[in-house]
């Protein structure tokens, strides 16, 4: 546990400035901030705002181009000495890093190298320390392992990263920041990338963290149901500056400033959706309910073979469900219950193994390319990552084309450009981002511009595979209001994918529940989210955390009772 009784963190009046080819940006300016001992501070912003700049700015992980201002005073745990982060030279900063703050990354997947075993990688961060022999610094590296709850610790620590779920490797990430026993952690988005069960059960181990080993930790989060759960005080940033600070409960209950309460205003909670399903449903002819399915699935079973000796996996398991045109259908569940791999069959980009999908007519089980090719032009397809799906050499506007060119409804881009510029208007882009690159567009512009794409072609269905999951709550807000507004108007159907129940609410008539492959639960958001019947749905919506400290309390308490 900590000895220090001051601040184990105290950054004032930091200022941080980046050159570029454009001249000098402002990241951060005039920041002031206290994390005390085994306290859980969350900065919290939109992209742009300032706090992973203001976070990593704690372990001198800025880059050359960077130019700080002001103090970063770090306190080691036991009280005996303090730095100041920002005159530190480089070569000291090894040092501080990991024995005195440690920090904890938005990818685990990245942050652990793949050629080395994760006992490797743990003990290594011992070893720049010194002090431990071979048998020391394993036993230790057992010991924390066990700490983080992964099973078997002995045995795990000789694994790779990918012989690790993604909860799991996140809990190896943790137990690297852990093994030093830093004073403070920096957790940057540290469950964004992960299911609502898996998030649940890492901000249980940060909560551990700070009660067991006493540590600080600085939170980065956009999800205020994270920073409700977790946090003691909350830092809010908007464009390089703190606009506003409070211990949690009093931010939530009684925020001060305009910026927060938009903040707190977009986050989606459960509950929200009644009003627009009412809204398309009056919007629909009334013989809409006779009306034959765009996609139809009868035991749909999807088996991946096995490599090298081992057994088949079966992602899809005897799955029956309908989409009828202009219908929102919502497929939640965790990572690995088949929804994306049903996505990708009705795109025709995965094999039907067993049973029948039908899609806008096409029996999938069985066909060929060359059949389905002209139905493919009738679906859209929205991705999880922006930023990925886009090739980084053809300009927006190319890339809006590219449908539009491929199935010859234009000879080339410049042709398509009238299609283009409408397309970018719907979707509340200006036409003057046509000719940007990829990388010069915002997360929420990009996702906009996917949107574009993705009906160019005027699609009769859909499929929308997490696409707001990596966006800060109010662009999440906005995307997800223009994609209501779009599906109004162009009233195609679609299959939304999300682990987020909220989100789904929002948007989807009805609600379908994978658990391992099969349909657990099906219905409208007020029977499936109002009262859930089966356990596993019971136990996703108590991972959900809401955005009411008090609110929340109860529910990790129903979690844990379920889990």
């Amino acid at each position: 546990m900590s000895s220090t009784t001051g601040p184990v963190v105290d950054i004032r009046d930091l200022s941080v400035t980046f050159a570029t080819d454009a001249g000098r940006v402002v990241a951060v300016q005039d920041v002031s901030l206290e994390v005390g001992p085994g306290e859980v501070l969350a900065i919290v912003g939109e992209s742009g705002s300032g706090k992973t700049v203001t976070a990593r700015s704690i372990l001198g992980l800025l880059p050359e181009t960077a130019t700080t201002r002001g103090a970063v005073l770090l306190t080691r745990k036991d009280g005996s000495s303090s730095a100041d982060v920002v005159t530190l030279k480089r070569s000291d900063l090894g040092d501080v890093r990991g024995r005195d703050a440690a920090m904890v990354f938005q990818e685990p997947s990245t942050s652990l190298n793949p050629v080395y075993k994760v006992g490797w990688q743990i003990i290594e961060g011992l070893r720049a320390h010194g002090g431990y022999s071979r048998a020391e610094a394993r036993a230790k590296a057992i010991d924390v392992l066990r700490r983080v709850g992964i099973p078997e610790p002995e045995k795990r620590i000789d694994h790779y990263p990918h012989q690790f779920s993604g909860g799991q490797k996140q809990r190896i990430v943790i137990a690297q920041a852990l093994v030093l026993d830093p004073g403070v952690i920096i957790a940057d988005e540290p469950t964004t990338a992960l299911d609502v069960t898996v998030q649940a059960e890492i901000l249980d181990l940060l909560r551990r963290c700070r009660d067991e080993f006493g540590t600080a930790i600085v939170l980065i989060t956009h999800n205020m149901g994270v920073v409700a759960d977790l946090a003691d005080r909350v830092a809010v940033m908007f464009q390089g500056r703190l606009v506003e600070q409070a211990d949690v409960r009093t931010l939530f209950s009684a925020p001060r400033e305009e910026y927060t309460k938009q903040l707190l205003g977009s986050v989606p909670r459960l509950g929200q959706g009644l009003a627009r399903t009412q809204e398309r449903a009056a919007a629909r002819p009334a013989d809409w309910a006779q009306a034959a399915p765009l996609v139809a699935a009868r035991d749909l079973r999807i088996v991946y073979p096995g490599r090298l000796r081992a057994p088949d996996f079966t992602a899809v398991d005897g799955v029956s469900f309908a989409i009828r045109p202009g219908e929102v259908l919502g497929l939640v569940g965790e990572s690995g219950s088949g929804k994306t791999t049903i996505g990708r069959a009705i795109a025709g980009l995965t094999k039907v193994t067993d049973g029948s999908l039908t899609v806008l007519g096409t029996e999938m089980n069985g066909v060929k390319e060359k059949r389905f090719r002209p139905v493919r032009e009738r679906i859209g397809f929205v991705f999880q990552d922006p930023a990925s799906s886009f090739n980084p050499l053809l300009t927006i506007a190319q890339a809006v084309a590219e449908p539009l060119v491929v199935h010859g409804r234009a000879k080339d881009a410049h042709e398509a450009r009238g299609r283009v510029e409408e397309l970018l208007e719907a979707v509340q882009l200006p036409t003057s981002f046509a000719d940007r690159f990829p990388h010069e567009l915002s997360g929420g512009q990009r996702q906009r511009a996917s949107l574009a794409r993705a009906l160019a072609l005027r699609p009769e269905l859909l499929i929308a595979d997490e696409p707001t999951s990596a966006l800060d709550v109010s662009v999440q807000a906005r995307v997800l209001d223009l994609f209501a507004e779009l599906q109004l108007e162009y009233g195609f159907a679609c299959l939304f994918i999300s682990h987020d129940l909220a989100v789904v609410d929002i948007l989807a008539d009805r609600i379908a529940v994978l658990y391992r492959g099969q349909l657990v639960e099906e219905g409208t958001g007020e029977q499936v989210l109002g009262a859930p019947q089966h356990p596993y749905t019971q136990r996703l919506l108590a991972s959900l955390p809401v955005p009411d400290p008090d609110e929340q309390a109860a529910r990790r308490a129903s979690w844990q009772s379920l889990a």
